[in-house]
C-alpha cells in the first residue's frame, strides 16, 4: 500500500504533482503491465526489455570534476571528468523532460550496517524502474519513512536522450555522479543496473575517504560457526551461484562494505543475478527467487509465458532482480563477523589456472589488483577466441579511487584478521575454451566447501604443489573432487600446448600490470605469476 506520508520533489526541480510515492512491487507490477511495458511469465513474473541497452556502458559513466573529487579520483577512461556547468544545464534539461512525465518516487537506504546507512531518494521515469529499486536498495520501515530525508537522488529518465555535441556526453545515453549536489543523474538507457551501479560508485568513494571502509564487489556469506567467507568475481564467474549456499547464510550477493570493526555488511536488500542457462538443479535458490515481485530483463518467453533461459537471441547478460527476502536461508540483518575466507573466482577461458589455489599475501594483493577473468568466443562482436579481460579490483568500472588504494586497505585488513585467500578458478579444464570443458559446478562447490571447513589443511609440501608458471599453491588432495581435477596440466594430456598457454596468459598478467607497477610496493609486484623453464 502507498505510503501516506506527503513528500515534495520542488527541491529536485519537480514542479508538478504527477507522481506515485511508495507504490509495492504488486502494485507497480500492475502498473507496468497496464502501460505495456512488460508481460508476466507462467508464474507471474513480470517480464521486462530494457530496449538498446541490456548492459552497462562503461565508456558513458562519467564524474563531475569539482573541489570534492578534483585530486582523488583516478581520472582516465574509467572515471571520465565531466564539467559542472555541463553538468547543471543537462540536469535542468532532463528535469524539463521529467516534469512533463508522470513519476515513480521511492525512498530507500544503502547500507545494512546502520553506522554507515545512506538515504537515497530514487525517481523514476517507468513503474518497473522503480520496483528494481524497491528490490534492490533496503527498504525504510513506515516509522522510518516519517523523519525520512534523503541524501543522495538518483534521477532516472530512459527515455530522455542527450544531444552529444551541446551536452558533452559521448551520444544520448549517459549516467554521471555529482559529489558535490549528491546526485546520480542517469538517461537515454533502461538497463536498471546502472541504477544500483551509480549508487555503489558513489559509496567506493565515500566509505574509504570518509568512513575508513573498504567497499567491495563481492558476495558474502556467513556460516554456522559465525564465519564470514567473502566471494570476489567479475560476472560470468559464479559470485551469485556459489555465495548462495543452503548450509551458510547469504549476506548479500554483489556490493559490501568491510569495516575497521572486521564486519561485513550488505550495500542492498535484493540481488541481481545473471540467469543464463539457469536450472532448477544447478541453481535451486536462484532458481525459486523467480516468483512475482522478482523482474526478469531481457529473457525470451514462449507462447504458454514460460522462460528459456538458453535463449541468448536478446542479450547475453539476461537477468533478474529479486529482493534477499526471496532467498530462504539469509543472515539478518546483512551483517557478518569474523571474516575468515576469501575467495577470488576467475572464469579461466585458456583452462590453464588450477581449479583452487591458495595465495600468499602478496600474490592476493596482486590478483586484486588483476582483477582477472577471460571473455569466450561469441560473447562480444569480433571475439573468437579467449581473451584476457582485467579489471582492477574485480570491480574498476564502479572503483573512482585508484585501484591500488583499495589493494592497500584490502591487504592490511587481510594481515590484521588473518584470513585465507584462495584463486578459484569457475572456467575451464583440460584444454581453452572450445576445446576443454566448463569445470562442474560440484566440483567448484566441494573445493570451497573443503576450504571453509579446513579440510584443505595448513601449506606443507605433502599437501600442496606449487605451479611451475603461476607460483600459486594448488593442493593434491580435495574431498569430492578426483585428483586428476586439481591439476590443470594433467587435464590437458599435452604438456607443450599447457605451457604455451600458461605462458601466454603470464605475458598478459604482466602486461595489464605495468599500469600499476609504479604504484605497487615490492611485495605485490612479486605476487605475479613466475616465469620457468620447461
Amino acid at each position: 500500500m502507498t505510503n501516506a506520508k506527503t513528500i515534495s520533489l520542488k527541491p529536485n526541480g519537480i514542479t508538478h504533482a504527477n507522481f506515485h510515492y511508495q507504490l509495492d512491487p504488486e502494485q507497480l507490477q500492475k502498473v507496468s503491465l497496464e502501460m505495456d511495458m512488460g508481460v508476466e511469465t507462467s508464474n507471474g513474473t513480470l517480464a521486462v526489455n530494457t530496449g538498446e541497452f541490456t548492459g552497462r556502458s562503461p565508456l558513458d559513466r562519467f564524474i563531475v570534476k569539482d573541489d570534492i573529487t578534483k585530486d582523488k579520483v583516478w581520472w582516465g577512461n574509467v572515471n571520465i571528468p565531466f564539467e559542472k556547468e555541463k553538468f547543471d544545464s543537462l540536469y535542468n534539461k532532463v528535469i524539463a523532460y521529467l516534469n512533463e512525465k508522470e513519476l515513480f518516487v521511492r525512498d530507500s537506504y544503502a547500507c545494512a550496517d546502520k553506522d554507515y546507512k545512506l538515504n537515497i531518494r530514487v525517481i523514476n521515469e517507468y513503474p518497473w524502474s522503480n520496483m528494481f529499486a524497491y528490490n534492490m536498495f533496503l527498504r525504510p520501515t513506515e516509522e522510518e519513512l516519517e523523519d525520512f530525508t534523503p541524501e543522495w537522488t538518483v534521477i532516472n529518465a530512459p527515455g530522455f536522450m542527450a544531444n552529444a555535441e551541446l551536452d558533452g556526453t559521448r551520444q544520448h545515453n549517459f549516467a554521471i555522479l555529482n559529489f558535490t549536489d549528491k546526485i546520480a543523474l542517469i538517461g537515454g538507457t533502461g538497463y536498471t543496473g546502472e541504477i544500483k551501479k551509480g549508487i555503489f560508485s558513489a559509496l567506493n568513494f565515500i566509505l574509504p575517504v570518509y568512513k575508513e571502509t573498504l567497499p567491495m564487489h563481492c558476495s558474502a556469506n556467513v556460516g554456522e560457526e559465525g564465519d564470514t567467507a567473502i566471494f570476489f568475481g567479475l560476472s560470468g564467474t559464479g559470485k551469485t551461484t556459489l555465495s548462495t549456499d543452503p548450509n551458510r547464510k547469504l549476506i548479500g550477493d554483489d556490493e559490501h562494505g568491510w569495516t575497521s570493526r572486521n564486519t561485513v555488511f550488505n550495500f542492498e536488500g535484493g540481488c541481481y543475478a545473471k540467469v543464463i542457462n539457469l536450472s532448477e538443479e544447478q541453481e535451486p535458490e536462484i532458481y525459486g527467487a523467480i516468483k512475482p515481485g522478482a523482474i526478469l530483463e531481457n529473457v525470451v518467453l514462449d507462447s504458454q509465458g514460460n522462460v528459456d533461459f538458453a535463449d541468448t537471441s536478446i542479450t547475453q547478460n539476461t537477468r533478474v532482480s529479486y529482493p534477499i527476502y526471496h532467498i530462504d536461508n539469509i543472515q539478518q540483518p546483512s551483517i557478518g563477523k569474523n571474516v575468515k575466507n576469501i575467495f577470488f573466482l576467475t572464469a579461466d577461458a585458456f583452462g590453464v589456472l588450477p581449479p583452487i589455489s591458495k595465495l600468499t599475501p602478496s600474490q592476493a594483493a596482486y590478483h586484486f589488483i588483476s582483477g582477472y577473468t577471460a571473455k569466450v568466443a561469441g560473447t562480444e562482436a569480433g571475439v573468437v577466441e579467449p581473451v584476457p579481460s582485467f579489471s582492477a579490483c574485480f570491480g574498476a568500472p564502479f572503483m573512482p579511487l585508484h585501484p591500488t588504494k583499495y589493494a592497500e586497505m584490502l591487504s592490511k585488513k587481510m594481515k590484521e584478521s588473518g584470513v585465507a585467500v584462495w584463486l578459484v578458478n569457475t572456467g575451464w579444464t583440460g584444454g581453452p575454451y572450445g576445446i576443454g570443458t566448463r569445470m562442474k559446478l560440484k566440483y567448484t562447490r566441494a573445493m570451497i566447501t573443503a576450504a571453509l571447513n579446513g579440510d584443505l589443511g595448513l601449506y606443507s609440501y605433502d599437501k600442496y604443489h606449487i605451479h611451475s608458471v603461476f607460483g600459486v599453491a594448488q593442493p593434491r588432495e580435495c574431498p569430492g573432487v578426483p585428483t586428476s581435477v586439481l591439476s590443470p596440466r594433467s587435464t590437458w594430456n599435452n604438456d607443450e600446448k599447457y605451457y604455451t598457454t600458461a605462458f601466454k596468459l603470464t605475458n598478459a598478467f604482466r602486461e595489464n600490470f605495468k599500469k600499476f607497477e609504479g604504484y605497487a610496493s615490492e611485495e605485490i609486484r612479486r605476487g605475479g605469476p613466475q616465469r620457468y623453464a620447461f
